[in-house]
């Protein structure tokens, strides 16, 4: 029989706000005035009505000058030109491929778009056009970087780079796409002997970092190598570490993973997801940032 783990209920306190000391956030709710002042702009998330700047929906003020708008605390991926994306294969249509990226709509990666295998540079042929369901068919996982946005809101994508294509062994993480803070880089090998990528998308990859980067296959070409037992198990910790992070809705990062990464290696990683568990070493984790901005 599976053991079961049995607990008693106890009173959760508030896990404080992760954001710097001195910066809490203006938060709304639908229908709340922002501001009474005529001499602003209205931005995305607002509205106006009786000279009244009012919010269309739950999130957090921001004031760019004389531009208000309100950025949503839960809500679909926005993207924009630049942004790093984990996403995976629902069709395979003529020269393109469709994309789920955690938007309004389905994304587009062209076949134009992407590095043939052995990144050779040429234009596309008909006999391209027909093994396309080789290079990628559906269910796959690809990380690609945003190209345009097209007028619909829709996302064109490319993976031009060797640094994105087909996605091998590894865990993928649905998060809110607020939580994922943008950075220079999003790909991360941490010292704990796994690397993350952290899609703006909110969809997070978690893998073993491989020993040695294979440039000839023009990113397309998956290990699939069993992976050892020592590896997996950092990657389930380094998985419920940011379940963990989330739930107390703490923003990713590669620090903060790391940091909580650390904080749980006292705790079984099965016992990482029991509330009282996290409380304690995501509170720790901010303790650990908030030492490091000071």
């Amino acid at each position: 029989m599976a053991a079961i783990s049995m607990r008693l209920p106890v009173v959760r306190k508030p896990v404080g706000p992760s954001g710097p000391r001195g910066g809490e956030k203006h938060l709304v709710a639908p229908g709340d005035t922002i501001t009474t002042d005529t001499g602003y702009m209205r931005g995305h998330g607002t509205y106006v009505e009786d000279e009244k700047l009012i919010a269309s929906v739950a999130g957090a003020v921001e004031r760019v000058n004389k531009l208000v708008c309100v950025r949503a605390l839960k809500t679909r991926y926005n993207g924009e030109v630049g942004d790093i994306v984990v996403g995976r294969i629902t069709e395979v249509q003529q020269k393109r491929w469709k994309v789920e990226t955690n938007s309004r709509l389905d994304s587009i990666l062209l076949l134009s778009s992407m590095n043939l295998p052995g990144g050779e540079l040429r234009r596309r042929s008909a006999e391209d056009e027909l093994a396309m369901r080789d290079y990628l068919q559906e269910g796959d996982l690809i990380s690609a970087e945003v190209q345009s946005i097209f007028s619909d809101g829709a996302v064109s994508l490319h993976t031009r780079s060797l640094k994105y294509g087909k996605l091998g062994q590894g865990v993928l993480v649905q998060v809110s796409p607020s939580l994922v803070k943008r950075q220079k880089t999003h790909f991360h090998d941490l010292p704990c002997g796994a690397s993350v990528i952290l899609g703006n998308n909110g969809f997070i990859w978690i893998y073993p970092t491989p020993e040695q980067k294979d440039e000839e296959a023009g990113g397309f070409t998956t290990n699939l190598e069993p992976v050892p037992l020592s590896d997996r198990e950092v990657i389930s910790r380094l998985r419920n570490c940011i379940v963990a992070l989330v739930t107390q809705k703490m923003m990713l990062f590669d620090t903060s993973i790391l940091y909580c990464y650390e904080a749980s290696l006292p705790h079984q990683i099965k016992d990482i997801l029991k509330p009282e568990v996290m409380e304690e070493i995501v509170l720790e984790t901010q303790q650990r940032l908030l030492d490091l901005e000071g």
